[in-house]
């Protein structure tokens, strides 16, 4: 067995640069509802809510591209096999660039239906429907950089993703300020930052993946593996389980905002504000949700029980005292927090009024972040379609019953207990895959070759 300790500093060695990378991201979101917050019509911030939204529900529907890549990428390098490695990221772009065509074939049908599902008021929807025209154009750009996010994370290269997500944010960020404050764009001005980041994203991550890519065994693209039919139907298999999973868990998000917005555009403006606090908690546990991914994906590779054992216990320690972390934050800052975010005194008052669901949810959705990740590594996918798709239903039963007599608190009640449930349903699961992997003795396996490196000491 390893020595005490080593399993939590290959987690935090994966993790911390994840979760530096995605603590911009929901910098840049608030940054998107600063600047359309402090204009002089809520309609601005509740329109960039519902265009950002209709983008998670098409991009994220095709999360796959990322999550069908680390598991089956750690695995190949587990096993020994670069060959492998690399025709896992060569099968992810091909998809990602196909959908992105299909999308902008289809984007005025999307774009109508997604608004009139919405249900904003008429100036929400003709501003949202602005920022849907212009940012459709990023598709392949954002698509693929699922597919390199995946695969870097794949081979463990965690601060590889931390400079190719750093360096897109800080662009988007910093072309929202020029656009909105310095040139007077509204809506517009967000959406065009948002395209012009996702291509400058996507040729850092090409440039980050090159030396990788050269370095693996096997020589270059291997036409034959590429396409063998074999694990093509496998990705097939597991991409389509990832995409009704994403799906549904996009769907229960896309609810959630529709019935803020029928309750009005100060609901829907509040209700996006505390959304940003899930944001910055979510995108935390994230990171340690990665590095389960990447080492249980590396565990399984090597059919080692062992390893996957530290790997769980280890990355979800971590990520339990994150979310209490985050839950205090949240109750000693929250009303500054939302001062920051909207000026307006109306959306202020309504974001106060239902903060303390921001505070709890941090410490009931870290354990559907934790168990998403290890199901994931595994490359069981399966379980994580089913169970979502329970978990969907119940949130919509609830919600039906509860939004009559508590109106915006009853939503929120729900959504909550949603979050949870996606934990506790895959946890009575995860007995079942332990079972499944080998356990030959011995620790954690090897970081892979140009990984985010060795341990830090203890």
């Amino acid at each position: 067995m390893i020595p005490p300790g080593t399993a939590r500093s290959r987690v935090w060695a994966l993790a911390v640069p994840v979760i530096l990378a995605n603590l911009s991201v929901p910098l840049l979101g608030m940054v998107d509802t600063a600047v359309m917050g402090h204009l002089d019509s809520p309609a601005y911030l509740g329109a960039v809510a519902i265009g950002a939204l209709v983008f998670d529900y098409l991009y994220w529907s095709f999360g796959f591209l990322r999550m069908g890549t680390t598991g089956p990428t750690a695995q190949a390098i587990g096993a020994g096999d670069g060959a492998e490695a690399r025709a896992v990221f060569g099968r992810a772009f091909l998809i990602g660039v196909t959908v992105a065509l299909g999308l902008w074939a289809v984007q005025a049908p999307v774009r109508t239906a997604a608004l009139a599902l919405l249900e904003g008021s008429a100036e929400v929807e003709r501003l949202a429907a602005t920022y849907f025209s212009i940012r459709i154009w990023s598709a392949p750009a954002a698509l693929v950089q699922f597919a390199q996010i995946g695969w870097l994370m794949g081979l463990g290269r965690a601060k590889a993703v931390l400079v190719q997500q750093v360096i897109a944010n800080v662009l988007n960020i910093s072309l929202n300020l020029i656009f909105v404050l310095g040139l007077g764009m509204d809506v517009d001005g967000v959406a065009l930052a948002t395209v012009i980041a996702e291509y400058t994203g996507m040729a850092v991550g090409f440039l980050l993946m090159a030396p990788s890519l050269k370095a693996l065994p096997g020589g270059g693209w291997d036409r034959a593996r590429l396409l063998d039919p074999v694990r093509l139907k496998k990705l097939v298999g597991i991409n389509g389980d990832i995409f009704v999973r994403t799906l549904c868990l996009i769907s229960a998000f896309a609810w959630f905002t529709a019935k803020g917005a029928e309750a009005g555009d100060v609901t829907l403006a509040a209700n996006a504000v505390l959304l940003t606090f899930l944001t910055i908690a979510s995108y935390g546990l994230d990171g340690f949700a990665h590095a389960a991914e990447t080492l249980v994906g590396g565990a399984v590779g090597a059919r080692n029980r062992a390893a996957l054992r530290e790997a769980v216990t280890a990355s979800t320690g971590l990520a339990l005292a994150l979310s209490a972390g985050m839950a205090a934050l949240f109750l000693l800052g929250g009303p500054s927090l939302i001062a920051v975010l909207t000026g307006l005194p109306e959306v202020r008052a309504a974001a106060g009024e239902y903060l303390l669901w921001a505070v709890v949810l941090p410490l009931v959705a870290v354990w559907g972040f934790q168990f998403d990740g290890i199901f994931l590594g595994a490359t069981e996918s399966r379980p994580l379609r089913n169970m979502m798709i329970l978990c969907l239903a119940a949130f919509l039963g609830l919600s039906a019953l509860l939004l009559p007599a508590w109106g915006n608190h009853g939503l929120w009640a729900a959504f909550t207990v949603f979050m949870g449930l996606r934990g506790l349903s895959l946890a009575a699961l995860y007995p079942r895959l332990e079972r499944r992997v080998t356990a030959p003795s011995g620790g954690m396996p090897p970081v892979p070759a140009g990984s985010a490196g060795p341990p830090a000491p203890g």
